[in-house]
């Protein structure tokens, strides 16, 4: 397939939609999650599992308390297609560490299910910025092959992954009409979208992404069919 700007196919695959960064053959799924198959590794970032625990803790008002199950079945179902020997999960898997710590046995149960057989790495988070009692390794960034692994992205580092900042665009301009989770994509850096199911969203053309991102950046939008399209920069009206 050809590649449009930076080296995004436009065409997505049964698997995701592929593209290209420093030189890694990279898969952006339409879970939000994120391919790597020559390091047969999967990444998600922001998890924010307990959100809901979180939310009545502080705030008193309850929301529905499903999030942490439905997060970890998508997260199954992701494992399930590619068959990782590495996850990378990329900070905030935790909405707090109270919120980890919090978690029910069942939860608990599930993700040493989903950790047995394969390295498991959280990345270090500003929600959850210390080890947690769920097996697996605790780093505050990782360093494979051309990429480095961190939460929060640093200006000043290029072959870049990250999350943080939940990404958003929608298809038409002006801010007009729905928006859904996306990758950001340019020649220097990649931001994941949110995996959570109780997380909001940035806009692209927030001042803050596009501060961050180059001027050929791509946003690829998560759904059934992943869907590229050069990143959202005019601001709402």
């Amino acid at each position: 397939m050809a590649e449009g700007a930076a080296g995004v196919t436009v065409d997505a695959g049964p698997q995701g939609l592929p593209f290209t960064l420093a030189g890694a053959r990279l898969v952006a799924m339409g879970s939000g999650a994120l391919h790597w198959p020559a390091r047969r590794l999967l990444c998600v970032s922001d998890l924010h599992l307990g959100k809901s625990e979180r939310q009545g803790r502080r705030a008193g008002a309850m929301l529905p308390p499903y999030e942490t199950g439905d997060t970890l079945r998508r997260l199954q179902d992701a494992i399930t297609a590619t068959d990782p020997a590495c996850v990378i999960c990329l900070g905030d898997s935790f909405d707090d560490a109270v919120a980890a710590r919090a978690l029910p046995d069942t939860a608990r149960q599930w993700i040493a299910r989903l950790q047995a057989g394969r390295r498991w790495i959280w990345i270090e988070g500003n929600h959850d910025p210390g080890p947690v009692d769920l097996g697996g390794t605790h780093l505050t960034a990782l360093r494979l092959g051309p990429l480095t692994f961190r939460h929060i992205a640093n200006p000043a580092e290029t072959a870049e992954v990250s999350g943080h900042y939940h990404p958003k665009a929608g298809l038409r301009r002006r801010g007009a009409g729905p928006a859904r989770a996306c990758f950001l994509h340019d020649d220097t850096r990649l931001i994941l979208p949110a995996f959570g199911t109780y997380t909001g969203g940035l806009r692209s053309d927030h001042a803050t992404l596009t501060a961050l991102m180059g001027p050929r950046a791509v946003a690829i939008l998560t759904g059934t069919r992943p869907t590229a399209i050069p990143m959202p920069r005019q601001a709402s009206p």
